[in-house]
Parts: structure tokens; sequence; C-alpha cells
């Protein structure tokens, strides 16, 4: 703990002390009210896409582009949101197990070598519903997403 100086009185040293303390359960306030905030992040498809389970290194190789149909034969359209968002950068990291960055590198290379194509980038999670809700094969991922409609939660196991 850090020693106060001897010339406060004791009035002012309960103050710094009490200044202290209230400092400290702000920012432990703040921590916890901005985790709250962030909900589960969600693998979200087209309900073209018939499946239901997918395992974090299928949907790596989904996301990386070296898986690019599904097991019916339809081609894998991959939806992302900028890779400066937070959501994108909690489902690389939580989800994928690997960093946008890295993401970013593989997606380039595919792209520049012309061996593949990068995903489709869009700017918000109200495109990205709207786009995978519409394409045939699409997948993406999303947050605290509801059951139903024209979009279906694929479950993630280990």
């Amino acid at each position: 703990m850090i020693e106060l100086p001897r010339w406060l009185d004791a009035v002012d040293r309960e103050l710094v002390i009490n200044i202290r303390a209230l400092a400290i359960t702000l920012l432990l306030l703040f921590a916890s009210a901005s985790a709250a905030h962030a909900g589960e992040v969600q693998t979200i498809a087209h309900p073209s896409v018939n499946v239901k389970q997918l395992t974090k290194l299928e949907l790596r190789r989904i996301f990386s582009r070296k898986q690019t149909l599904w097991e019916n034969g339809l081609p894998i359209v991959v939806y992302v949101l900028p890779s400066k968002d937070k959501l994108h950068q909690r489902f690389s990291k939580e989800v994928l197990r690997i960093f946008p960055y890295q993401l970013d590198r593989i997606w380039n290379k595919l792209t520049y070598s012309g061996i593949g194509t990068a995903p489709v980038i869009v700017n918000s999670y109200q495109a990205m519903h709207d786009a995978i809700s519409t394409t045939p094969g699409a997948i993406g991922y999303s947050e605290n997403m509801e059951k139903g409609g024209n979009i279906h939660v694929i479950n993630i196991k280990e």
C-alpha cells in the first residue's frame, strides 16, 4: 500500500483513502458492466445450411476459407464484420481461437494469390442478419441471437 505523507492531518488522510476506495469501486463497476453488456457470441446461418452443430476446428476451416462447400454441395458464403469491430475480435479470439490479424493475413494471401476469396465484409449487425437471411449457404456470427426466423443458430462444440 502507498504511504501517505506525514503532513496530511487525519481528516485529509481519511478523505484520500475514501477517494481511492471510490475510484476502485467505480473501476470495478465499470469493468463488470462492460463484461455483462457483452453477450454470447453465436454462429448463425441461413436455413439452407442443414447443420446443427460444428466444432471450433470446423468453424476455423470455414472462416479461413479452407472449406468452401457444405456437405450438400452448396457453396459456403462467409459474412464477417470489419476487423476492428469488437464482436469480430471476440468471435475470432473466443470461438475461432485465432487473432483477427491472422485471419486478415489468411484472407489477403488467398485474395492476392488468386487461389481463393475473402469473406464478405458487412458494416453492421443488421447488415449481417439481412445478408445471411437472404443468402443460401451463408454463415456468420451474432450476439444473443433469438432462434427462429430465416436464420438459425449453430451450436459450437470443442
